[in-house]
């Protein structure tokens, strides 16, 4: 998972270029510190703590299953970032669905697809990656194994309620009826 996750990072590179933290945080710091000494070592967190511990033996079909769970993370996360990717450098390209947007004459915002179901799906999709790695050794009732997941939990958190800010103020009555159209903030049906 570990691997899966960093090499499809480098393939769709690129696309990160639409991402908030390029955006909205003009590559700083935090992205910065964060790919170079963070996040080579907190992602692998989970492994540090049980590496050495025995073999929990897992029956197979509960090892698919934490599979099938990164997969849908994945499948939400690069899913909704490639559709805005095509969204703003290929207006009208069809990315799984024909693109339905909302606009204001200056902006346009999606309201369908990943980004009709919640505001910040691709949040969801890497928090539940982070779940899917955390669960991957088998050790359930080591704390440390979660540290990742709740990392994530907290920086979205935090992260989703700054985006609403700055959307906002730079969409104005357009983001108020985006937000009336697509009421959840990461989680479907949920929050």
């Amino acid at each position: 998972m570990l691997t899966w996750f960093c090499c499809e990072y480098l393939i769709f590179e690129r696309v990160h270029l639409w991402t908030y933290d390029f955006i909205a945080e003009s590559v700083g710091f935090k992205l910065g510190f964060g790919c170079l000494a963070f996040y080579p070592y907190f992602y692998s967190v989970a492994l540090w703590f049980t590496a050495d511990l025995p073999d929990p033996h897992l029956p197979l079909w509960v090892t698919v299953l934490f599979g099938v769970l990164f997969l849908v993370g994945w499948v939400f996360t690069r899913g909704a970032n490639m559709q805005k990717f095509f969204f703003k450098t290929a207006p009208g390209r069809r990315f799984i669905w024909q693109p339905e947007a909302i606009s204001d004459g200056s902006h346009s915002l999606l309201v369908n697809g990943f980004w009709g179901a919640s505001r910040h799906i691709n949040y969801l999709g890497e928090i539940l990656q982070a779940v899917a790695i955390a669960l991957a050794p088998g050790y359930f009732g080591v704390w440390m194994v979660w540290l990742y997941p709740l990392y994530y939990i907290a920086l979205f958190l935090s992260r989703q309620a700054d985006d609403d800010k700055i959307c906002h103020a730079k969409y104005g009555t357009l983001w108020e009826q985006y937000t009336a159209r697509v009421k959840y903030r990461i989680v479907p049906y949920l929050y």
